[in-house]
């Protein structure tokens, strides 16, 4: 490859990224194979602590590109500083942070993903790909690999090669894509369940001192609920933790809040872990429930 050549790709993603960044969308070069850069001796194997903005937060302000997606940024002067520059030099594709602007893609792999997203999902805006097609839809949530097959989710704490602006109006992030990160995972033919934690927690006023309704109100609809993730004893009962999260969530969308979700949230979890769903999926099921009705 020639210099010129390469001054010419440098530019070009360069450029890429400062047009996003001007439209507040976090961006990071990607190397050769489309994978970030990795993190710089002083940082390697997270002995910085990590960035403020990662999963475990860390005191790290390391002007390079380090740890992937917590690197991405709008600022022009860390784009252009010197630090990134040796690195646009070796930069083979631009890539953004969905959640960091409030996006979420949905990065189809092959063409029965785009066939089954064509069945199931509302349309939105469309990026081609390679192989596939990048759905992608306005509002964020956590992101998740492999929900089924050639389909990931990118989002929170993810990136996404940057493939150009796409086709078609963006629509917002529906509940049937937020459910695909719940897996199904139910008791055992043997009847064992897979963990329950001992702790338990109680819903009172006293800690939801924003909240409008009555603890009679809360403690009903919240019983109600667990009944029915608790009548999935054969299968379901991740889906039904979500669908009964989501309810609940909605119904606090008028308060001034706090409304304590969160224990009533983790008393959700229990049930769907008394029902044989592994704690990160029920988890992860609550969460996005809870998330969905904001």
């Amino acid at each position: 490859m020639t210099q010129p050549t390469l001054i010419r790709r440098e530019g070009a993603h360069l450029r890429t990224a400062l047009q996003l960044a001007n439209r507040s969308v976090p961006v990071l070069p990607l190397r050769a194979g489309k994978v970030p850069f990795g993190n710089c001796p002083a940082c390697r194997d997270n002995t910085c602590g990590g960035r403020p903005n990662m999963k475990t937060p860390g005191p790290c302000d390391c002007p390079r590109p380090c740890h992937a997606w917590a690197a991405a940024t709008t600022d022009r002067g860390v784009i252009t500083g010197p630090a990134w520059a040796p690195v646009w030099q070796q930069a083979a594709a631009v890539a953004y942070h969905p959640g960091g602007v409030g996006l979420t893609v949905v990065d189809l792999d092959h063409a029965d993903a785009v066939a089954w997203a064509r069945r199931t999902l509302p349309t939105t805006r469309t990026v081609p790909t390679t192989r596939g097609e990048h759905w992608i839809y306005q509002g964020a949530m956590p992101s998740a690999n492999h929900v089924r097959d050639g389909v990931d989710i990118k989002s929170a704490m993810s990136y996404a090669r940057w493939r150009g602006p796409g086709t078609g109006t963006m629509t917002v992030l529906p509940d049937v894509v937020r459910g695909l990160v719940v897996k199904e995972e139910t008791t055992s033919p043997r009847g064992g369940v897979v963990s329950s934690p001992s702790n338990q927690v109680t819903w009172e006023h006293r800690v939801a001192t924003g909240c409008r309704h009555t603890e009679r109100y809360v403690r009903t609809g919240l019983e109600r609920g667990l009944a029915l993730v608790r009548a999935r004893r054969e299968s379901g009962a991740g889906s039904q933790a979500f669908g009964v999260a989501q309810f609940i969530a909605k119904q606090h969308t008028d308060c001034p809040g706090p409304c304590g979700l969160d224990v009533l949230g983790q008393q959700i979890i229990t049930t769907a872990m008394s029902m044989g769903v592994p704690e990160p999926y029920a988890t992860r099921a609550v969460t996005n429930g809870l998330a969905g009705a904001a």
